[in-house]
């Protein structure tokens, strides 16, 4: 019985000390959690709900490829570059950096085209795919031949399973390190065009470069 006592006591004690720091962890903690569900509830999801709005218009617009009307909207509905100022952090607004690269690519404003094709990523590998394929354009209008080989490898490495988009991507990958005089580099990506990419059409014609290359070489 007197231990029982003594453990009582001790106990007692205990959570004498440590009553107040051990209450305000827990405050905290639901607080915490409070705050993150309403912030998530509603200021987060109101902001997406409104980003997605902004943007159904600019995405019509994309699809029939006016790009001054993705970017800057018809007067009445807002382009891509207002969703982006005033939705940043949103998933739709990350979307836009894709619409607005891609535009400006169409335009032949390749400086811009790799600025917004830059800040985009997404887990859709297919849309990725095409982003670093577009991205690896504006460089190779840039005349920066290293970024361009680069990202059109990227893109062919991203999806795969999307074989005519990933054949034409390592072709212009090839055909940009032959034409840098990269003639080992180019015959060792044509060569992977076509053990990966067999069926496709430039995977179909890639021993025509590997040949030339290969005796151009010797």
């Amino acid at each position: 019985m007197t231990e029982t006592n003594e453990t009582l006591v001790k106990m007692q004690g205990f959570w004498g000390r440590f009553q107040k720091p051990v209450t305000i962890a827990l405050i905290v903690i639901v607080l915490g959690v409070g705050g993150w569900y309403g912030y998530t509830e509603y200021i987060v999801k109101p902001k997406e709900e409104k980003a997605a709005d902004a943007l159904f218009k600019a995405q019509q617009y994309f699809s029939i490829d006016s790009s001054n009307l993705v970017l800057n909207g018809d007067g009445q509905s807002k382009g891509v570059l207002y969703v982006m100022k005033n939705f940043s952090g949103t998933n739709a607004a990350n979307l836009c950096a894709y619409y607005a690269g891609v535009s400006y690519l169409k335009l032949g404003d390749f400086n811009n085209a790799v600025k917004y094709l830059k800040d985009f990523s997404t887990d859709a590998k297919q849309i990725q795919l095409l982003a670093y394929g577009c991205l690896g354009d504006a460089y190779s209008e840039l005349n920066n031949k290293e970024e361009a080989i680069a990202n059109y490898k990227k893109a062919a490495a991203t999806f795969e399973l999307d074989e005519n988009n990933s054949a034409e991507y390592l072709f212009r990958a090839g055909l940009l390190q032959e034409t840098s005089g990269k003639t080992k580099e180019a015959i060792d990506t044509y060569k992977e065009l076509k053990e990966k990419f067999p069926k496709t059409d430039k995977g179909f014609q890639a021993d025509k470069y590997i040949n030339r290359l290969s005796l151009e070489k010797n």
